[in-house]
């Protein structure tokens, strides 16, 4: 009896190490996507807010491809909360690869008077600095975070929006 505990309690061990073994080879460190935004672009607003679509192209310089099944981001000018938006699409960034991703953000009026308020002037936020923050949903283990950072290149001055 005891020798059969004995051998029961060595395979459990065995099998042990093997699991984290394999789990340690599932969180192997990711290099940080690079992410830039490569435009900003008017669309129809509702009411007391604006729209805006944000293109980004996401390089991915891991070993692993990143599947995504969501995408959320925040936007900061000059250290101040400006737009926020999310999209349910799909997608799939290869290994050592690249894709252009378009977000819809939502500039709620409450958000654009404050940086207005802030900078003394409505025309003001052209070449301001930028954080975007966000995330590419892909399940528990999957979800990967971003940030970029830079100087705001919004529409010309001859668009309805600014």
């Amino acid at each position: 009896m005891a020798a059969r505990l004995h051998r029961f309690l060595r395979l459990l061990l065995v099998l042990m190490l093997a699991g984290g073994l394999y789990a340690c080879a599932l969180f192997q460190a990711r290099d940080p996507l690079n992410i830039s935004v490569i435009g900003i672009e008017p669309l129809p607003g509702q009411e007391l807010e604006m729209r805006m679509a944000v293109k980004m192209r996401v390089q991915n310089p891991n070993e692993s491809a990143i599947d995504y099944n969501g995408i959320a981001l925040n936007l900061e000018v000059n250290g101040q909360p400006l737009a926020a938006g999310v999209s349910d699409q799909q997608g799939h960034i290869g290994r050592y690869d690249e894709a252009v991703i378009v977000v819809p953000v939502s500039i709620t009026a409450f958000a654009f008077l404050r940086q207005a308020y802030g900078l003394g002037k409505l025309d003001s936020l052209q070449g301001m600095p930028y954080k975007l923050r966000g995330k590419l949903a892909g399940g528990p283990l999957g979800t990967v975070r971003f940030t970029d950072e830079g100087k705001l290149d919004l529409p010309k001055a001859g668009s309805q929006y600014w």
